[in-house]
């Protein structure tokens, strides 16, 4: 069995945006050489998320208002998270609710997706440099 780790790295300017990274997480798959196996993404920020949907810009807007509407970025002082100085409890519980990672089958050499789907880097708390790990275990 063959092992690929590699880590891609993001800084978005804004506090929150929903990248699509479906053909980076390809280029790895590519580059590791791997036809069958699985193919993990992993966010490695507590304020960050990995989650797999269809592109269109009118779901992103629905995801972006909805969560705000779960977990409302101000006022900062509803979370007791915020009291150690940190401003982004919100981004802590947007983060719970569109996940941590995702798994997908590698069938051929290629991400076995049903119909539409995508991979997506989730930031909503940017302004610095986070990554993301892809690791891929197969044959």
């Amino acid at each position: 069995m063959k092992s690929y780790r590699k880590e891609l790295w993001f800084n978005i300017k804004g506090r929150r945006a929903f990248i699509n990274i479906t053909n980076e997480v390809e280029r790895c798959l590519e580059e590791s050489g791997i036809k069958e196996g699985f193919c993990l993404v992993n966010a490695m920020h507590i304020t960050a998320s990995v989650f797999i949907n269809d592109d269109e810009s009118g779901l992103h807007q629905d995801y972006e208002e909805w969560l705000e509407e779960l977990a409302p970025h101000e006022p900062v002082s509803r979370y007791r998270h915020n009291r150690t100085g940190e401003d982004n409890g919100d981004a802590h519980l947007k983060r719970q609710v569109m996940g941590r990672e995702v798994v997908v089958a590698v069938t051929n050499g290629r991400l076995d997706f049903g119909p539409w789907e995508q991979i997506f880097y989730g930031e909503f708390d940017g302004g610095r440099r986070k990554r993301i790990l892809v690791k891929i275990i197969g044959e």
